[in-house]
C-alpha cells in the first residue's frame, strides 16, 4: 500500500475564499486501509456556521436573480472541472473511504460527473413559469440550503444536493461527513475555480453533532437536505420542524431482491451478491435481503456462496481488488456485532463471518458474508448493517414474498427478477419502496431517488431533485 502524504488544513471555504476557521479543534481523517492519518481538517462549530450562513444570505437575492443562462455557464464550468479532476477524485476517495480504485473511478468519480451533466440539460429545459387558468405560477428559489452529506458516496451526494440547489438559484452551505471531508474540499476548490459569486457556495467541515446540528437549527437556513441514518434523520426533522424549514431526508434501507420462479436464478443471485458487496456493502439502497422460493432456496444459497468467494478483501489501490475496508473501526465493530448476533439467532454461515482476516491485520476489513436460514424476524433481516452482508430468506408464494419484502421499517430500494418484465413490474408495484430494478435494470440518474416509510422524505436526482429546492408563487390575472 502506498504511503499518503500528510496534510494539515486549518481553513474553511466561506464567502468565496479559503478563510482560517473561526473555531478551535480539528478532525483527523484516516485511511481505512492503513489506519494512518491522511490529514486534519477544522472542526467547525458555531463561528464557522454563522459566517457561512451569513455569507449565503448575503448572496441569496443576487444569485436568485441570475438568469438561466448565467447559471448554466457557471455550472458548465463546474462540470468541466469535475471532468478534469477525475483521477484526483478517484485517488482521494480511495484514500479516505477505502473504495477499490476501479469502483472509485467508475462510480465515486464517474457518477457525479453524470449527475452534474444531467442538471445542465434539465436546467436548460425546465419550465420555471407555467400558466394555469388565469394564473401564472412561478417556480422560485426556496432560499438558503444546508446540505449535510454522508461518507459512503461522498462526492455523489454532494453533487446530488449542491448542483440542483445552485441550479434552482439557492445558495448552499455544505457540511460533509467528518470521515470523508477531503473530496468535499476538492469540490470546493472546483467551485472556486469555476468562478461562482462569493457566498453562493460555502463549505464547513466539522462533526454532525456540532456543526451539523448548528446548521440545521440556524434561523438563516431555509432548506435542509440531509442524507444519513434514520436515527439522525429524525433529529434533523424535529429540529428543522421547529423552524418550519423545508426538509429532504434520504435515510436508511433494508432492500429486498425477490427472485420469482421462472427467473434466471444464477444471474439474479450473482447480481445480488455484486450489489450487496459493492462499496463494501456501505450503500443505503443495497439489496441486503435475497428472497428466493423455497423450492430453489438451497440452489440459490450455493450460488451465493460461490459468488462471495470471488470477493477477496485487499488493498483498495490495487486494480485487482474488488472489495476494500469499511470506513472506520466503529463501522467494523458494528458489522461484526451484527454477524455475531445473526449466528446467535440461528442463521447459517455459508461464506465469510465475523472473524478477523489474519492476512490483513491492519485496516478495517471484514469478511464478505452470506447468511442462510435467515428468518424475517431476525435482527439482521430488519436492521441496516451497512457492510458486505447478504441475508438469504425463503418464501412460500408471491403473497408471502410481498409480506417479507414489505416487512421492515424501510422502503428505499429493491429488485425483482421474473421470466418477463411484465411479471416483474406487476410484482414490483406491490412493494412499499421508492425504486425497484426489474431483471437487473440499470440505475437511472434522471429518475427520482428516495424512499418510503423510515427511508426518508423527498427525492433526489432529476426533475424531482431540482424541485426540492423550489417554491411556488401564483399570480392571478
Amino acid at each position: 500500500m502506498q504511503e499518503q502524504e500528510f496534510a494539515e488544513y486549518g481553513d474553511q471555504y466561506i464567502d468565496g475564499a479559503w478563510r482560517p476557521s473561526g473555531d478551535s479543534g480539528s478532525i483527523a481523517v484516516l485511511n481505512p486501509a492503513t489506519e494512518q492519518v491522511l490529514a486534519t481538517v477544522p472542526a467547525g462549530a458555531g463561528a464557522d456556521v454563522d459566517a457561512a450562513v451569513a455569507a449565503a444570505r448575503r448572496a441569496a437575492r443576487g444569485w436568485a436573480a441570475t438568469t438561466r443562462g448565467e447559471r448554466i455557464a457557471l455550472l458548465t464550468r463546474l462540470r468541466d472541472g469535475i471532468a478534469g479532476a477525475q483521477a484526483e477524485i478517484t485517488a482521494t476517495v480511495v484514500a479516505e473511504l477505502g473504495a477499490p480504485v476501479g469502483f472509485a473511478g467508475a462510480v465515486h468519480a464517474g457518477l457525479p460527473l453524470t449527475v452534474a451533466t444531467s442538471y445542465l440539460t434539465l436546467l436548460a429545459e425546465y419550465p420555471f413559469e407555467e400558466r394555469i387558468g388565469n394564473s401564472v405560477v412561478h417556480a422560485e428559489p426556496a432560499g438558503v440550503v444546508a446540505a449535510i452529506t454522508p461518507w459512503n458516496y461522498p462526492l455523489h451526494q454532494i453533487v446530488a444536493k449542491v448542483v440542483p440547489a445552485l441550479a434552482a438559484g439557492c445558495p448552499v452551505v455544505l457540511k460533509p461527513a467528518e470521515s470523508t471531508p477531503l473530496v468535499a474540499r476538492l469540490f470546493a476548490r472546483l467551485v472556486d475555480e469555476a468562478g461562482f459569486p462569493a457566498g453562493v457556495f460555502n463549505l464547513v467541515t466539522g462533526t454532525g453533532a456540532v456543526a451539523g446540528a448548528a446548521l440545521v437549527a440556524h434561523p438563516g437556513v431555509d432548506v435542509v437536505s440531509f442524507t444519513g441514518s434514520t436515527a439522525v434523520g429524525r433529529l434533523v426533522a424535529e429540529t428543522a420542524g421547529r423552524g418550519l424549514k423545508r426538509v429532504a431526508l434520504e435515510l436508511g434501507g433494508k432492500s429486498a431482491n425477490v427472485v420469482l420462479p421462472g427467473a434466471d436464478l444464477a444471474r439474479a443471485v450473482n447480481v445480488n451478491v455484486a450489489n450487496a458487496f459493492a462499496n463494501s456493502g456501505q450503500t443505503c439502497s443495497a439489496w441486503t435481503r435475497l428472497l428466493v422460493h423455497r423450492d430453489q432456496y438451497e440452489e440459490a444459497v450455493g450460488i451465493a456462496a460461490k459468488a462471495a468467494a470471488k470477493y477477496l478483501p485487499g488493498d483498495p489501490a490495487d486494480p485487482q481488488t474488488r472489495i476494500g475496508p469499511l470506513v472506520s473501526a466503529r463501522q467494523l465493530a458494528r458489522v461484526r456485532g451484527y454477524l455475531e448476533g445473526a449466528l446467535a439467532q440461528g442463521a447459517r454461515l455459508v461464506a465469510g463471518g465475523p472473524e478477523p482476516l489474519a492476512e490483513l491485520p491492519v485496516g478495517f476489513y471484514v469478511r464478505p458474508t452470506v447468511l442462510a436460514d435467515v428468518t424475517p424476524d431476525m435482527t439482521v433481516a430488519q436492521e441496516e448493517v451497512f457492510g458486505p452482508v447478504l441475508a438469504v430468506l425463503a418464501y412460500r408464494d408471491e403473497d408471502h414474498a410481498v409480506e417479507i419484502a414489505n416487512g421492515t421499517d424501510y422502503g428505499l430500494g429493491g429488485g425483482v427478477w421474473a421470466a418477463d418484465t411484465d411479471t416483474a413490474a406487476a410484482f414490483a408495484r406491490r412493494l412499499d419502496t421508492g425504486q425497484v430494478d426489474l431483471n437487473g435494470g440499470r440505475f437511472n440518474p434522471l429518475a427520482p431517488f428516495g424512499g418510503y416509510k423510515n427511508s426518508g422524505l423527498g427525492r433526489e436526482l432529476g426533475r424531482h431533485g431540482l424541485e426540492e429546492f423550489l417554491q411556488y408563487k401564483s399570480l392571478q390575472y
